[in-house]
């Protein structure tokens, strides 16, 4: 296990702090940096908007967090600070920039692959020094038009999310869809976008037994969709209803649709797949771990157990490190999510 000894720089100078916690939370939200510092001489104010970076070695050149400061808390003997990092931007405004665009007939992203297309937002929206796009991209497979152009006042978010809906993998069995994150070069936090992961094929990058360094495990239920409807191409449709399920699991109702799909019964036998494809996966786990703090959303880990119903591959989708200058506690959230959710895939949810 590689020890860690956080590090945490303001404007690029070491400060001292008491203690820390760094929450990634995944899913193109905004990870956040909590620490508490003791109580500076001057005016704290002026810490705002501020660039932050941690580093969980003093041998790292890459930090695992860079943001600035939205918030600084004055306590009796100390000052509470939160950092976010640049995925904030996507939403929330800055001092010199807009989180959101106007497009219009004349000016609009029309024709735009979405690496291309999220490119000419950031810089729209003056963000380049927030957010990166060296290393952006393009989602598999690519996609230069939408059948409903982007139109009115959208947020960068907005506008990214429902880009990368339109983009989906239909190469294998079930449809795999792409997904935005940060990752940073040293000097920038970089907007990369990427297929979902997929925990049959990918290459584990970190195993987890419960002798060597699994310290506690909790299950979480999510929403199983009992009653999936699949629309495909000219105008067939299918919907899938299980019953016995809809007892145990409450009517949950699903809606996507699928391009490649040319009669009702393939609509069905979809909707059939997706099911079963739920219903395997039907937890979240969260993790207490000695080691992990270096992994990153979409990162394929491997558990071993002497359950066979919890042994297997899964994703990470979170990541939480407590730390204090002598300690430091690493949490992760995974799962084993099938790659078709209505958020996901040009769907909508009931």
């Amino acid at each position: 296990m590689q020890e860690i000894t956080p590090n945490i720089y303001i404007d690029n100078e070491q400060i001292d702090y008491i203690e820390g916690s760094y929450n990634l939370n995944g899913g193109l939200t905004s990870a956040e940096l909590h620490f508490e510092i003791p109580k500076p001489a001057g005016d704290f104010r002026k810490l705002w908007n501020r660039e932050v970076t941690l580093y969980l070695n003093e041998i790292d050149t890459v930090p695992i967090f860079r943001g600035w400061i939205t918030l600084a808390e004055q306590g009796l003997n100390s000052l509470e600070i939160r950092a976010e990092d640049a995925m904030g931007y996507l939403v929330n405004a800055g001092t010199d920039s807009q989180s959101s665009l106007t497009l219009t007939e004349r000016d609009n992203l029309d024709g735009y692959t979405v690496g291309a297309a999220m490119v000419k937002a950031i810089s729209k929206a003056k963000l380049q020094d927030k957010i990166g796009t060296a290393y952006i991209g393009d989602t598999t497979p690519r996609i230069n038009s939408v059948s409903e152009p982007l139109r009115g006042s959208m947020t960068l978010h907005a506008i990214l999310t429902e880009l990368l809906s339109k983009a989906v993998d239909n190469s294998g069995t079930l449809p795999r869809p792409n997904i935005a994150r940060l990752i940073d070069d040293g000097t920038n936090s970089q907007l990369i976008i990427e297929l979902e992961s997929d925990i049959e094929t990918d290459t584990v990058v970190h195993t987890y037994t419960e002798q060597d360094n699994i310290i506690e495990l909790s299950i979480l239920n999510r929403k199983v969709p009992t009653v999936i409807t699949v629309n495909g191409k000219n105008d067939a449709t299918a919907t899938f209803t299980h019953t016995s399920a809809m007892t145990a699991f409450d009517n949950n109702p699903l809606e996507i649709s699928n391009d490649s799909l040319g009669s009702p019964a393939a609509c069905l036998d979809f909707a059939q797949k997706l099911f079963r494809a739920n219903l395997k996966n039907q937890y979240e786990y969260s993790l207490v771990v000695s080691e992990g703090a270096y992994l990153n959303e979409n990162d394929v880990i491997k558990i071993v157990t002497d359950d066979p119903e919890y042994s297997g591959n899964y994703r990470v989708i979170g990541k939480q490190v407590d730390f204090s200058p002598d300690s430091s506690k690493c949490g992760l959230t995974i799962n084993r999510k099938p790659p078709t959710l209505a958020e996901y895939i040009s769907s909508k949810d009931n």
